[in-house]
């Protein structure tokens, strides 16, 4: 949804009809997971995608449809559909989309406030009911203080708020059940609940050249990117075009006053004692799902030894990435930044690191929330 805020935004500004296909569920591999997004307007333009082309087509049929007034519907694909199998997906997998149009002034102003909270970074849930004893496509906006909108009964609507909220601080998405009047544990009525939590952060201490590409890489993963050094002279915005910020301070003082949630990801790459050790210090105190160090074998256990002198313990030290990176060959900066994002996304999503063609078994792989 992110990458489709502008013409979004645009269009709803503007007074355009449109639907939005979402995919709620993936069963098996597949290109895409629960979220993402392809719009269709009433020009019939087309933007996002739902599968990476194998059932776009299929979709956009459907959407058309509901622009014209059908009612909204979950629509599955896959090889175990013998109704789809002309459009199913060549990965093997299965998907379910979520097709709903916004066409009155009053759906295109709903929609438009979510998108506006989206691109301010706002975190926000969107509840849909997709099917069971409540309207299929109801929708209700969920945010820490409040929420907008009705999924049909007072009771459906405190229980989906209150797990939405969940939901959105754990930073997931996924079909939630419950009976008809909010009870869990009951299978009577399936709502998807989508989070748009702000983006994750990246944090790069070291204004050096491999900081330069690794925060390049990191803005184009969706990551909002900190350049942090405490020399004036490379701490710039010229070497760092494509950060989000970058700060001039020492880097342990800066990291122990910044936020630092369960998605954030640190690359220490001064590799210098002086501010590498108490950076490191304070970096595991924190929830970072990733912290990486640059360094030789020689400078990560001289690290090591410094850190267990600073008190230190094993399991910490275990937390530390180091040498950064996954073992690729690399050796300019652009192919060290790389090996540092394969690592950090094998880190986010349980992969093995090994080449695809020496496995067997799913490609996705599963994630537990």
């Amino acid at each position: 949804m992110r990458d489709l805020l502008p013409d979004l935004r645009s269009r709803c500004a503007a007074g355009t009809p449109l639907a939005l296909a979402t995919v709620v569920a993936v069963h098996g591999s597949a290109p895409r997971d629960p979220g993402a997004v392809m719009a269709v307007d009433a020009a019939g333009t087309v933007l996002g995608s739902v599968s990476g082309g194998c059932v776009e087509s299929d979709v956009y049929e459907v959407a058309r449809e509901v622009l014209a007034g059908a009612e909204p519907r979950v629509v599955a694909y896959g090889i175990s559909d013998d109704e789809a199998f002309g459009t199913g997906l060549t990965c093997g997998g299965t998907i379910e989309v979520l097709v709903r149009a916004y066409t009155s002034e009053a759906e295109l102003a709903d929609l438009a406030a979510l998108l506006d909270l989206i691109a301010a970074d706002v975190p926000v849930a969107e509840a849909t009911v997709l099917s069971g004893a409540a309207e299929t496509g109801a929708r209700m906006v969920v945010r820490a203080t409040g929420v907008q909108g009705t999924l049909g009964s007072e009771g459906l609507d405190a229980a989906v708020a209150d797990d939405a909220r969940g939901l959105l601080e754990q930073g997931l998405t996924g079909i939630q059940w419950y009976g008809a009047h909010g009870r869990r544990r009951m299978q009577e009525v399936s709502v998807f609940v989508r989070t748009y939590a702000p983006p994750p952060r990246m944090l790069v201490f070291g204004a050096i050249h491999h900081a330069a590409a690794t925060a390049r890489i990191g803005s184009f993963l969706g990551y909002r990117v900190t350049v942090c050094d405490a020399r004036p002279a490379f701490a710039t915005r010229e070497r760092f075009p494509t950060a989000d910020e970058v700060v001039r301070a020492w880097p342990h003082d800066y990291l122990e006053a910044t936020e630092v949630d369960a998605r954030t990801v640190i690359c220490v790459l001064t590799h210098d004692p002086k501010f590498d050790v108490p950076l490191l210090i304070a970096a595991l105190r924190t929830p970072a799902a990733y912290i990486g160090v640059m360094g030789s074998r020689r400078t990560h256990h001289d690290r090591l030894a410094r850190l267990r002198t600073a008190g230190v313990d094993e399991a910490h030290l275990s937390r530390l990435a180091s040498p950064v990176g996954l073992d690729l060959g690399a050796r300019t900066p652009e192919e060290t930044a790389v090996s540092i994002a394969a690592e950090i996304i094998q880190h986010r999503w349980g992969g093995t690191g090994r080449p695809l063609g020496e496995l067997t078994g799913a490609i996705h792989h599963e994630v537990s929330s």
